[in-house]
C-alpha cells in the first residue's frame, strides 16, 4: 500500500521544526534572561533636557491705556530634519507637506528669492536678509555650483541634483522641494534663527498634520504679536527675524538667534523696553517622548508695556480726515482739469497736478506731545511682511511716512517766524505799517524784483496791498511786507530764530525723521548748485528758496508759536510699566528744547495776526468760513502756506492751526502735495478740531479705569 506522505519527509519536517523552536527558544532566551534587563531599562529610560522658553514681547499702548499691539499665542511649524531626511522619500513629504498648507490657507516660509514658475529668475524685489543668505549659499557650495554668481536656472539645476530631486517632477514641484530645502540648509551656511516651516499656523491644518503624522513636523508655542487697530501704521511699525547685522548687536544683549525684534518704528525704537528675558526649563522625558515634568531654572520675563503719548481715537479721526479730504481735492481737481480742457486752457501735464500724498500732525501746545501722526496713503501694518515687495510697487509710496521723513517748503506759514525775528531784533514795531507797492524793485538792477502775490492775481489788472501793520501783513499774507523786513534784517539773523522754533532741528521724537533745512548762506550751494544772492534772503523770509520742513516740525514750530516761544520736546514716549503694570519704569516729563525771546506785545501781535487769518471772513473767507463759527472758547489761530514747486507743477498746500486762541491747547500743521494752496487744507483742519474737542468732551469710565497718562 502507498502512502500519500512519505515517512522520510515527515521526518524532515520534524526536524525542520524542532530546529526552529529551538533557534527561537534561544533568541527569546537571550531576550529575557541575558539582556531583558538591558531592555527593560532602555524602555523605560529618563532623559533630561534643558529647553529655552521664549518671552512674551510687551504690549503697546497710547496715552489712556488702550491696547494698541499685544500677543497671541500660536504654534509653528517646524522640521525635524533628522526625521525627515531618515524618511523613505522626504521630497515626497515636503510636497505633501507644501500641499496642506495651501489646502488649508496657510502660508509657508520660503527663502529662495527665485520666481515660483518658470522662466525661473531671481526675485528683483529680495530683501536684504535673502541676498545675504543666498551669497552665503553660493560661497559654502561654490564647488558644487562651479562659479560665483550663478543664473537662477542654474542654481535650480544644482539644487535637483544636489537634493536628488526626480525627473519625474514637474518644474513648479521641483521648485517647491528646492525652496523648502535651501531654506533648511542655508542655515548651515550662515547664523540666522533656526527654520520655522509655518508661523502661526491655523488650527485646522495643526490637527490636520498631527492626524496624518508626517515625518519630521513637529508643533511648538509661539508668540505673536496682536494688532488691536487699522490705524498709525507708519508708527507701530512691525517686528521680525534678525538679519546678519541685527545678530551681531543683538547677540551681544544675550538674544537668541531666533529672536523677533522691532524693525520699524515704536517696536524699533523701544525694542530695549518691549524685549523680555527668555527663561530655561529643564524637562524630563520616558523613552516615548513623553513629558513626566517640567521645571523653570530660569523664569522667562515679559517684556515691559510701552505707553504713547498717542491718543488712538484721535489719530483715528484724522487719519480718516485726511483720506476722505485728499478724496474731495482729487474730485475738485478732476472737475478743473475737465473744465479747462474743454476751454483749452489746461497747461499742465499729467502727473505734475496729481495729489501725491498728505500728512496731518496733532500737538500739544504746552508738551509739545504728539496726539496723531497721521501720512496718506498708508497701509495695513498687520500684513507687512507678506505684502511688502507689493507695497514698494504700489504708487505714491504708501510705505514713506510723510509726517516725519516729507521735507516740504513752508511757503507763507514762515511767515509768523519772520515777524517774531524783525520785531524781536528791531526791524519793526507792532504799530510800523508798510505800503505794498506789488514789486519789490530794491534790486531789479541786478534782474530780481519779485512780485507780491496780489500783484499777479488779477491780470491784466495790478492790486497791491493798503499800508499794513504785522498783523495784518499776516492776515493778507503781503509777500512786499514780508521781503522788506527779510532785507532789512538778513538770513545771518533770521536763521537762528527759525531754528529755535525748531524748524531745521531735530524734534525729539525718538522715531526716524529728517532734519530738512533752513536756508542759510553756508549749505545753499550743497541744495542748489549756486551761491547765496539777496533774492535768497527775500524767499526765505517768505518760506521758499531751499527752506524744506517735516510735519512734524511744523506743527511743533504752530506750538511754539502758541506757546509764546517756549519749544518743548515732541517725544512720544509717554510711560513704561513692567510686564504686569504694577511698576512704571520710566514715566516722561516735558522737555523745553529752546527759547524764542521775545516781548509780550510782539507775541501778541503775532496771535492777533493768525487769529484774524481764521476770523476775518470779509478779509479772508476762504479759510474763515470753516472757522469764524466757532465759539470764543474754541476759537482758532491760523496761517496758511502755498509752496511753489516750479512752472506748470501744481503747490503744495501747507496749513498750520492752533486753538483755542487764549488758552492754546493742541496745534496742528497739514500739507498736501499739490494741494495748490494752502486755504484749501482748511476744512480738514476744521473737521480735525472738531473730533478733538467731541473726544475730549467724551466721558468713558471703560478708558479712565487706566487713565494714569493724562
Amino acid at each position: 500500500m502507498k502512502h500519500l506522505v512519505k515517512p522520510g519527509r515527515v521526518a524532515a519536517m520534524a526536524i525542520i521544526l524542532s530546529v526552529l523552536m529551538v533557534v527561537y527558544l534561544v533568541f527569546l532566551y537571550q531576550l529575557q534572561i541575558i539582556q531583558g534587563e538591558e531592555y527593560y531599562s532602555r524602555a523605560n529610560a529618563i532623559t533630561k533636557s534643558e529647553r529655552r522658553v521664549t518671552a512674551a514681547r510687551g504690549s503697546i499702548l497710547d496715552r489712556y491705556g488702550r491696547v494698541l499691539i499685544s500677543n497671541k499665542e500660536c504654534y509653528n511649524l517646524t522640521i525635524d530634519v533628522t526625521k525627515l531626511f531618515n524618511s523613505e522619500d522626504p521630497n515626497a513629504t515636503i510636497l505633501e507637506l507644501v500641499g496642506l498648507v495651501n489646502q488649508y490657507g496657510d502660508h509657508y516660509n520660503d527663502d529662495l528669492p527665485i520666481t515660483t514658475e518658470p522662466p525661473f529668475e531671481y526675485d528683483p524685489n529680495m530683501t536684504a536678509i535673502q541676498n545675504t543668505m543666498l551669497k552665503a549659499y553660493f560661497k559654502d557650495h561654490r564647488q558644487g555650483i562651479g562659479k560665483d554668481e550663478p543664473t537662477a536656472v542654474e542654481l535650480l539645476s544644482f539644487m535637483r541634483t544636489r537634493y536628488d530631486i526626480d525627473n519625474s517632477y514637474t518644474a513648479e514641484e521641483m521648485r517647491i522641494i528646492a525652496g523648502v530645502r535651501y531654506s533648511i540648509n542655508v542655515r548651515y551656511a550662515i547664523n540666522t534663527a533656526d527654520y520655522v516651516f509655518v508661523q502661526d499656523a491655523s488650527m485646522k491644518l495643526t490637527t490636520s498634520i498631527m492626524e496624518q503624522k508626517l515625518a519630521g513636523i513637529q508643533v511648538s508655542r509661539a508668540y505673536t504679536r496682536e494688532y488691536h487697530t487699522e490705524y498709525a501704521a507708519h508708527l507701530l511699525g512691525y517686528v521680525g527675524l534678525m538679519t546678519q547685522e541685527e545678530f551681531e548687536h543683538y547677540s551681544l544683549l544675550s538674544y537668541a538667534n531666533d529672536a523677533m525684534v522691532g524693525k520699524d518704528g515704536v517696536e524699533l525704537a523701544f525694542e530695549n523696553y518691549l524685549h523680555g528675558k527668555d527663561g530655561v526649563v529643564e524637562e524630563t522625558k520616558n523613552a516615548a517622548g513623553t513629558v513626566l515634568s517640567t521645571v523653570y531654572k530660569e523664569e522667562p520675563v515679559p517684556g515691559n508695556n510701552v505707553y504713547l503719548t498717542l491718543d488712538i481715537a484721535l489719530q483715528e479721526q484724522v487719519e480718516r480726515i485726511l483720506q476722505n479730504g485728499v478724496e474731495i481735492l482729487s474730485r475738485e481737481r478732476l472737475n478743473e482739469k475737465q473744465e479747462l480742457t474743454a476751454t483749452g486752457e489746461w497747461t499742465i501735464k499729467d502727473g505734475y497736478w496729481e495729489i501725491t500724498g498728505a500728512s496731518a500732525v496733532v500737538v500739544k501746545v504746552d508738551t509739545g506731545e504728539p496726539l496723531a501722526i497721521a501720512s496718506w496713503p498708508t497701509y495695513d501694518v498687520s500684513t507687512i511682511i507678506e505684502k511688502y515687495a507689493e507695497l514698494l510697487e504700489t504708487p505714491n509710496a504708501p510705505l514713506f511716512n510723510r509726517a516725519l521723513m516729507g521735507a516740504y517748503a513752508p511757503g507763507s506759514a514762515f511767515k509768523p517766524c519772520t515777524a517774531i525775528a524783525s520785531l524781536t531784533e528791531g526791524i519793526i514795531n507792532t504799530e510800523d505799517k508798510i505800503d505794498c507797492m506789488g514789486v519789490f524793485s530794491k534790486y531789479a538792477a541786478d534782474g530780481y524784483a519779485p512780485e507780491c502775490w496780489i500783484w499777479t492775481s488779477m491780470l491784466p489788472e495790478h492790486y497791491t496791498h493798503p499800508e499794513l501793520d504785522v498783523s495784518h501783513a499776516l492776515l493778507h499774507s503781503c509777500n512786499y511786507f514780508f521781503y522788506t523786513v527779510g532785507d532789512l534784517l538778513g538770513i545771518d539773523k533770521l536763521e537762528p530764530y527759525a531754528r529755535s522754533f525748531g524748524l531745521g532741528e531735530s524734534t525729539g521724537i525718538e522715531l526716524t525723521e529728517t532734519r530738512g533745512n533752513m536756508s542759510n548762506s553756508r549749505n545753499h550751494a550743497d541744495y542748489t548748485g549756486t551761491v547765496w544772492r539777496n533774492g535768497d534772503t527775500l524767499q526765505a523770509a517768505i518760506g521758499q528758496s531751499d527752506s524744506i520742513f517735516t510735519p512734524l516740525q511744523l506743527a511743533e514750530y504752530c506750538a511754539t508759536v502758541a506757546n509764546s516761544g517756549h519749544r518743548h520736546s515732541a517725544a512720544i514716549l509717554k510711560e513704561v510699566r513692567n510686564y504686569d503694570y504694577s511698576e512704571s519704569i520710566f514715566q516722561r516729563s516735558s522737555k523745553e528744547l529752546s527759547i524764542v525771546q521775545s516781548g509780550d506785545y510782539n507775541w501778541d501781535a503775532v496771535h492777533e495776526g493768525m487769529h484774524l487769518v481764521a476770523n476775518d471772513i470779509g478779509n479772508n473767507p476762504s479759510v474763515a468760513k470753516y472757522f469764524v463759527d466757532l465759539p470764543t472758547s474754541k476759537s482758532a489761530c491760523a496761517k496758511t502756506g502755498t509752496a511753489q514747486k516750479g512752472e506748470n507743477i501744481v503747490n503744495d498746500a501747507i496749513f498750520i492751526c492752533y486753538a483755542p486762541y487764549q488758552k492754546p491747547e493742541i496745534a496742528i500743521a497739514m500739507v498736501v502735495e499739490r494741494g495748490k494752496a494752502g486755504a484749501n487744507n482748511a476744512f480738514m483742519a476744521r473737521q480735525i478740531l472738531d473730533a478733538y474737542y467731541n473726544i475730549m468732551s467724551f466721558t468713558d469710565e471703560s478708558e479712565h479705569e487706566m487713565a494714569l497718562l493724562k
